[in-house]
């Protein structure tokens, strides 16, 4: 069984690893958006994985740690384009 979950891990590794490279060769500001909650949950489904192959529980708080700091980074990433949104509405109206 630990050799299928490091090979199913191995899988999700190089999966992320080609979306990266196609989301990495846009520009768009959501692209790079779109990475980081790749990662995030690549990330987050890898060391679950690795969890299960090696029994250890201390990879389990890495993976709950990395989903939250994604979780973290989308919240912001949201803030921060209403924000600039908003501003420029208000210049494009004058004020």
């Amino acid at each position: 069984m630990t050799s299928f979950l490091v090979a199913a891990a191995a899988f999700v590794l190089t999966m992320v690893t080609l979306g990266l490279f196609v989301i990495l060769r846009r520009w768009a500001e959501v692209d790079h958006m779109m990475v980081a909650q790749l990662l995030g949950t690549g990330g987050v489904a890898i060391l679950l994985l690795l969890a299960a192959a090696t029994e250890a529980p201390p990879i389990v708080d890495v993976a709950l740690l990395l989903a939250l700091f994604a979780a973290f980074a989308a919240v912001a990433f949201v803030r921060s384009a209403s924000s600039s949104e908003r501003e420029t509405r208000e210049m494009a109206s004058g004020g």
